[in-house]
Formats: C-alpha cells, structure tokens, sequence
C-alpha cells in the first residue's frame, strides 16, 4: 500500500493556529490550583505553533498536518479540562504543564532509568536471540539434536517467564544479571520456533544444487539454509522483542532497583502521578525506537521482502 499523498496546506495552518489557541488558553485563563511552568507550557505551545508555521512548505511535514492539530486539539482540552477546572480527580490525573515540569526538574533521573532499560534489555535480548537461533537452526538441521532439544522446548517453552523470577532473583546475587536472564527466555523461545521452522521448511531443491558444486554442510547451513530462513527469524525477533518489553517491566518492577520501571513504581508509590507519565512516555519512545530500529535492519536484509510487513 503506497503512502497517501497531502497536498493541502489547511490541517498545518490550522493547527497552527489551535497551537496559539492552546497557548493562550494555558497563559490567560487563571489556573484552579497552583500548577508550575505554565508560562513556560504557555511558550512551547506558541513555538510549536510558530515551528508548524515555518515548515509548511516541507511535505514530510505537511504529511502530519492532521495530527499537528489534533494533538493541538487535544492538549487544549486537556489543559482547559484540569488545569482549569479540575473536572478529573487529583492526584491520579495532572496537567500538561505538571508533565513539563517532570521533563525539566527530574530530568537526570528520567535519563539514569533510561540507560538502565537499555543496557537490561539490549543484553537480555541479545542473549535471547543467540541462544534462540542456535537452537532452531539445530533443531531444523538435525535430526539428533531435535530429537532432544524439542520435548525440552515444547516443555519450557510456554512457561511465562515472570514464573522463574522468585527463582533467579533467590539463586543469583545480581537483580540485573537475574532480569537479564529472564529476558533471554522471553526471546529465545519464540526465535527458537521460527528458525525452527524456516529452517526445516528451506526448498530441498536449494540444497541439491548446491550440493553438485561440491557445498560442504557448514557451507549449506551457511549460505543457504539461514539465508532462506531469515524472513521466519525476524518475525521471531520481532515476537521476542515484544516479550523482552513485558519482561523489563516486571523485572524491574519486582526485582531489579533501576530503569524505567523502577522509577514508575517509585513515583506510584508516592503519588507523583505526573513522573509515571512521564516515565511511561519515555518508555513508549524507546519501545517504538527499537521495533522501528528492528525493522530498518530487516528491511535492509531482505530488500525483496521490503513491504511484506509494515510497521
């Protein structure tokens, strides 16, 4: 499906115009209760405006003039609705500008969670995908090695990992050695299962030519089993990812003091209902970033499979 073209100038005029709007809504109208950097809320709605403005001749922009103003629309509502009003129960629900003054006065804190997230699951889902994609060629090559890595797999497989976290967490010291193992089982299982089967399901064909031009086995596993089988292994890495996303949460949730999750726990604890939201929208970027990260490397592999899955 080919991506829709925007000629129309109109969607980024007029958010630009609900930015000003929203803008000042935040500065005129009195606030019912005493919520910071609302002068500052205030001057990033207007540079929002103001920077829709300028970029109107970028197609790549106008493309989201839409959401430019629906996310306008949005705020704006939200900031009239409990900034304003209060009509939404406190201290569950904050205003715009709370969520601002997160991102401003707690920043250092947001970015120590953060690199702690990413080193937990970068490791964790590496290790994962090795071990996932080890067993699944191994499995998918050899009768013998199947032959006994399969009942273990189908037996450990389904397990939901969060199962074995009292386990890890009483027998390893480390809570972010423990959480990274945890997530290596999320991934490995489903990388184990599509390389399982995009292995075995590799034309035989593909190995009879290769074999009349004197291909040993290391070469056929090599350059044709796992290249034929790459479109299988990303869809599994994909699912893994997706459960290393879960997993990070729970670990650090329950076991591990660090990262995005910790910190959301933290603040829930507290009643700072405007830091979890802030912690939840980092999270959400850097989820995205990494499934969009994902499939950039796949698209790159497999060029001719470049708009079989969209994301």
């Amino acid at each position: 499906m080919k991506k829709i073209v925007i000629n129309a100038y109109w969607p980024q005029v007029v958010g630009a115009i609900a930015w000003l709007i929203t803008g000042a809504l935040t500065y005129l109208i009195p606030n019912a209760d005493d919520f910071p950097r609302t002068t500052t809320f205030a001057l990033a709605c207007v540079s929002v405006a103001v920077l829709s403005a300028l970029t109107l001749p970028l197609n790549k922009v106008r493309y989201y003039g839409a959401w430019i103003l629906a996310l306008a629309v949005f705020i704006g509502l939200w900031e009239v609705i409990q900034a304003k009003f209060l009509l939404l129960p406190r201290p569950f629900f904050g205003a715009p500008q709370e969520l601002l003054d997160v991102f401003i006065t707690d920043w250092l804190k947001l970015l120590d969670a953060l690199v702690h997230s990413m080193m937990l699951l970068v490791g964790g889902y590496i290790l994962g995908c090795i071990i996932g994609f080890s067993i699944g060629v191994g499995m998918g090559w050899s009768l013998r090695f199947g032959y006994w890595a399969h009942p273990i797999l189908r037996f450990l497989g389904p397990l939901p990992p969060v199962a074995f976290l009292p386990l890890l967490f009483a027998v390893i010291p480390s809570s972010f050695i423990a959480g990274e193992l945890l997530m290596a089982f999320a991934a490995a299982f489903p990388v184990a299962i599509l390389t399982w089967s995009g292995i075995a399901g590799v034309n035989p064909g593909y190995y009879d030519v290769a074999k009349t031009m004197g291909a040993k086995p290391l070469f056929l596993i090599r350059h044709v089993a796992i290249p034929a089988a790459l479109p299988f292994v990303f869809v599994g890495m994909f699912m893994a990812l997706g459960s290393c996303f879960y997993m990070l949460v729970v670990a650090e949730m329950l076991g591990v003091k660090a990262g995005l999750g910790f910190y959301m726990q933290w603040a829930q604890g507290w009643a700072a209902y405007p830091n979890m939201y802030a912690a939840l929208f980092i999270m959400a970027v850097m989820c995205t970033s990494f499934m969009t990260l994902l499939f950039k490397v796949r698209n790159r592999l497999l060029r001719w499979q470049k708009e079989s899955i969209k994301w």
